[in-house]
């Protein structure tokens, strides 16, 4: 299935949407802040985000059955015989909207197959949208729509590199990756930043590697998985092949992100001996 320019739109709009109610919460001066069954953090804004994306899906593409990271255990067991659906991160980064640090975004993700297709990934107080997918290119947007701009990987293989690592999650097998970069190509540029914003950084260009050597679930990187296919860029687990959707178990493997596919970017992930 391949979406129509109408949809596309519609589809940035609920983005929109979702992120302008999140903003509602994240401008009040106060609010609640529950803990999931796993530890995670939840706040009215998840469930706000989650309700506007999920009606605005339902009116755009009735036919799709959505998967969000807010759905019922039900859905969650459902979408194992779903060949096509939607897969909704309704506030990716509540820990960096908990800290009021902007770097949170509205992550909505066609998948078709194990794919994901298409995706659209929005940071609300950035007012700046991501869009792509492999047969539809890629682009920002950045305040309101006819500000679109195509983005592209940098695809760089030599010098340098600038690496994009989490604010919240890097850890001992990011720094040893780091260390390896650095003995191949020199010291690297290390941006931190949160949600799905690192794999979009990989998208535009600015930065050329990022490696995610930890636990993060489908729905975290769907989206922006989408958009960085359509500038042209790759994800892989550790092993070279690539990332893959709606597994029995929904935790992704370590990955990584990256424009160019002329480095042996997996030879530089640490193994669990070193």
């Amino acid at each position: 299935m391949k979406l129509e320019n109408g949809q596309l739109d519609k589809l940035e709009a609920i983005a929109r949407d979702a992120g302008a109610g999140i903003l509602s919460v994240y401008e009040s001066d106060d609010f609640d802040v529950e803990s999931k069954g796993d530890g995670s953090p939840l706040t009215r804004a998840d469930r706000l985000a989650h309700e506007i994306i999920v009606a605005g899906l339902a009116e755009l593409t009735p036919e799709i059955p959505v998967v969000s990271e807010e759905s019922a255990k039900e859905e969650m067991e459902a979408r194992l015989s779903w060949d096509l659906f939607w897969l909704v991160d309704p506030l990716d980064g509540t820990k960096e909207f908990i800290k009021r640090n902007g770097e949170f975004t509205v992550n909505i993700a066609l998948v078709h197959k194990g794919q994901p297709v298409y995706g659209v990934v929005y940071a609300p107080v950035l007012n700046r949208c991501f869009c792509g997918g492999t047969a539809y290119g890629a682009w920002r947007v950045d305040g309101d729509e006819c500000n679109r701009q195509e983005i592209v990987v940098a695809g760089k293989n030599e010098g340098a590199m600038t690496v994009v690592a989490s604010r919240s999650h890097r850890g001992e097998a990011v720094e040893a990756f780091i260390a390896k970069l650095t003995e191949r190509f020199g010291e690297p540029e290390v941006r931190s930043m949160g949600s799905s914003l690192k794999i979009c950084l990989v998208a535009t260009g600015e930065a050329d590697i990022y490696p995610r050597l930890g636990p993060t679930c489908e729905w975290d990187t769907a989206a922006a998985h989408a958009v960085v296919l359509g500038a042209g860029g790759k994800v892989t687990n550790v092993s070279g092949e690539p990332l893959v959707y709606n597994k029995e178990n929904i935790l992704n493997p370590w990955f990584l992100v990256f424009g160019s596919g002329d480095c042996d970017w997996p030879g530089l992930v640490p193994s669990s001996s070193e």
